[in-house]
Order: C-alpha cells, then sequence, then structure tokens
C-alpha cells in the first residue's frame, strides 16, 4: 500500500497545484456567496478526484496484473504509461505556446463568473473540473498506478481516500482557515488572486510536464 501511495504523490502534486480550482477556491472565498457555495465546491472537488481515480481504476482492471513470468504484461502496462506521460508532456507544451501565442492578460471571462455561484453551481463545477483533458490524463495515471500496485478492494479505498486529501489540500486549506477566520484570510487571498492571475499558466504547464515525464520513465523501467 505504501508503494502505492508513493507512486501516486506526483500526481496527487499536480492535481493539488492546478491552478484552475485553486483560482476558483479564491475567487469563491473573496464573494459574498463565501459562506455558502466554498462547502460545496470543496466537497465536489473532493468527491470528482476520488470517482474520477476509481472509475480508471476500475478501467485498468482490463490490463494484467504484472508477473515476473509474463514479461509481456508489464510492457503493457509500462506502454500505456508512456502514453499518458507523453500525452500530458504534449498538453503542457500545447498550452505553453498557446499562451505565449494568445496572452490573455488575465482569467478566463468564465472563471470570473465563479464569485457569484451558488451551492448547487458550485458543487456541478468543481465536479466537473475533474473531467477537463489534463485531469482525465491525471487520473487515467492515477488508476493505472493503483492497478500496478495490485491491491486488495479494501486497500485501494484507502489509498483511495488519501489520495483524494492529498489531492485537494490546496483547496480544502484554504476554505477551513478562511471559514474560520475571514478577516485575517482576505489579505493573502487577494495577493493569491493577482498572483494566479499573472503567473497560472506557467504554473500549470510547468507542473503537468514534470508529471508527464515522471510518469513517462516510470513506464521506460517496465519495458
Amino acid at each position: 500500500m505504501w508503494h502505492a501511495l508513493v507512486q501516486l504523490l506526483p500526481i496527487a502534486i499536480a492535481i493539488a497545484l492546478s491552478t484552475v480550482p485553486i483560482m476558483a477556491t479564491v475567487l469563491i472565498l473573496l464573494s459574498p456567496n463565501r459562506n455558502r457555495s466554498s462547502v460545496p465546491f470543496l466537497i465536489g472537488w473532493v468527491l470528482g478526484i476520488a470517482v474520477m481515480a476509481g472509475v480508471f481504476t476500475i478501467g485498468a482492471q482490463i490490463f494484467p496484473t504484472p508477473n515476473p513470468r509474463e514479461p509481456n504484461n508489464a510492457v503493457l502496462l509500462g506502454g500505456v504509461q508512456i502514453v499518458i506521460g507523453l500525452a500530458l508532456a504534449i498538453l503542457a507544451v500545447m498550452s505553453w505556446l498557446r499562451s505565449r501565442a494568445h496572452p490573455t492578460g488575465g482569467l478566463p471571462t468564465w472563471l470570473r463568473r465563479v464569485g457569484s455561484f451558488g451551492p448547487w453551481p458550485s458543487f456541478g463545477l468543481a465536479l466537473g473540473l475533474n473531467i477537463r483533458p489534463k485531469a482525465l490524463l491525471l487520473s487515467a495515471a492515477a488508476g493505472l498506478s493503483l492497478r500496478l500496485g495490485s491491491l486488495s478492494p479494501e486497500s485501494t479505498l484507502i489509498v483511495l481516500g488519501v489520495f483524494a486529501i492529498l489531492a485537494s489540500v490546496t483547496v480544502t486549506a484554504p476554505i477551513a482557515l478562511t471559514l474560520a477566520s475571514p478577516q485575517r484570510a482576505e489579505k493573502w487571498l487577494l495577493a493569491s488572486e493577482g498572483w494566479f492571475t499573472r503567473n497560472s499558466h506557467a504554473v500549470t504547464n510547468v507542473i503537468v510536464a514534470l508529471v508527464g515525464v515522471v510518469i513517462f520513465f516510470n513506464g521506460i523501467t517496465m519495458l
């Protein structure tokens, strides 16, 4: 189980440092809807991470369990990891090139509207953020890593829970701290909004590219 958690850690970090959910969290916490929308957003985000990783873990059961006496099994799983790693790296590079060619100078218009969302739209948005292309690839990588661990169903559920908690910490912490002390949190929330407005694309692309490289080389080691 510990080996599976170590394998999942870079993926959890990549999800945790995804700037869109972080920025959505900040905007909700700075809005008048903070008290009624932030917790539904958090629930939707954690649930979405766990569900998508679980779906891909179930889907990964189509691949045979790695067995030293059947090296082709490991080659197949390694090949899938290589494809996922390459896809993540390519998406990051394409996103970086697109942002350089068409600089927006700020956050997307739809993201600016997040602060006006009520509880149910906030919950739905958080769920929906888990079906973006990068998020799907990261969930697929998580599911494949759990498959490689050959865990029991009970251990798989525990690891999925820990993974979801780690991956959502950058949303959980600001919400918990702000609800506990709104006035003290407002200053750093405003600073965070400005920083992410300027640097969100660069941060996301670098993290996703690095995780893609890690997954790629994990696949190489299985060939």
